[in-house]
């Protein structure tokens, strides 16, 4: 198959959907792989690496005009007059916090298969986790960064010292992203209270720390008091493939502490904080009410190096498959089959269909299943 990967343009987005390794796993399958000149740069890895892997070094138009596009964002506006009928699309979509994408998506035709709704057997989310364990621990740091009086914080040092207490921290959502946010925020020392729907999650929280963090079932009454008590709050709420139900209400703002800091991760799916709205990283924060709000869409595009090695370790074998296969890869699977969002003009995913309000097939019906 002709695949093309494309170097990605948001902002200050430094991640490369593929590395020379596992371009080299490709070529060596009989694939043609082009990569647009420099997409690998931001992540530390050179044209040269590129070729000498066995890929062709091409225009953006050149990368995109492969049978198989590889990406790690979605497509942006510029982009969109790429897309077409005869394109396979394998990348983070997020369509349910993107509606002029999913319309595109739908009046090109494409085939779009995300990331984030590829599932493995055991029901977890084999494509989303590596990029959720780096943004979980982003979000600790970004959140004591910005506590930073210099910064607009409350001036709160997340491990306090001696005779000082230790900063309060909130974790909404006790899933991956949640965890790894809880593992950096208690390695700093800070106090850290995790609310989650699920009792056994809470349950399986407090067997992993041993105690050093507080659960509680998360509802409305248990998030106002604990978001009026914390100094760091951290949306990390998951729907596959849904937009993030808006948990933290612009009326709870005003009980917060001045100068405290809410890092909403699940800002990419639309976020579980009222008051978010997706920022970049070369402005992410706005305050609100006093309180510091952070939601940069593309945390990880910050780390790319660590990044573009942990997503690729995960992609590169289904990669190879769809390659190999096409479409079959994923009647084949059962749990690549949910990553296909749109096909032939229509939404294959029913959560997206939900967000907007537009008929959606399942994509067992989509592929014929």
């Amino acid at each position: 198959m002709h695949i093309g990967i494309p170097k990605e343009i948001k902002t200050l987005e430094n991640r490369v959907a593929m590395t020379p390794g596992a371009v080299a796993s490709l070529t060596r399958a009989g694939h043609d792989v082009v990569v647009e000149t420099r997409a690998g740069l931001g992540s530390g890895l050179a044209d040269e690496e590129y070729v000498q892997a066995g890929a062709r070094m091409v225009s953006a138009e050149e990368a995109w005009g492969a049978e198989l596009v590889i990406k790690v964002k979605e497509p942006l506006e510029s982009e969109f007059r790429y897309l077409r009928k005869d394109l396979l699309l394998f990348t983070y979509l997020h369509l349910a916090a993107a509606g002029p994408l999913t319309r595109a998506l739908l009046d090109a035709g494409t085939a779009g298969v995300a990331y984030e709704t590829v599932t493995h057997p055991d029901g977890s989310l084999p494509l989303l986790t590596p990029m959720s364990e780096v943004a979980g621990r982003m979000a600790t740091q970004a959140g004591a960064h910005y506590l930073a009086k210099t910064l607009g914080g409350r001036g709160v040092l997340m491990g306090g010292v001696p005779g000082v207490p230790a900063a309060d921290v909130t974790i909404i959502g006790g899933g991956i992203v949640g965890t790894n946010a809880a593992k950096m925020a208690v390695g700093l020392g800070a106090r850290v209270t995790i609310l989650d729907v699920s009792h056994a999650r809470l349950q399986y929280l407090d067997d992993i720390f041993g105690g050093h963090v507080a659960t509680l079932a998360s509802n409305d009454h248990h998030i106002r008091e604990a978001v009026a008590e914390s100094d760091l709050v951290v949306g990390a709420v998951l729907i596959p493939g849904a937009k993030a139900p808006r948990l933290v209400t612009r009326e709870m703002l005003p009980t917060m502490r001045e100068g405290s800091v809410i890092v909403d991760v699940a800002v990419d799916q639309g976020g579980c904080v009222e008051t978010i709205r997706a920022t970049t990283h070369d402005d992410p924060t706005y305050v609100i009410d006093g309180v510091v709000h952070y939601g940069v869409a593309n945390m990880p595009g910050a780390m790319p190096r660590t990044s573009t090695f942990a997503l690729v370790n995960q992609t590169i074998g289904y990669t190879l498959r769809l390659a190999g296969g096409g479409l079959d890869a994923l009647r084949a699977d059962p749990g690549f089959a949910q990553g296909l969002n749109t096909l032939d003009g229509e939404l294959t995913c029913p959560a997206v269909g939900e967000a907007f309000n537009l008929p959606a097939k399942t994509p067992e019906q989509a592929l014929g299943l």
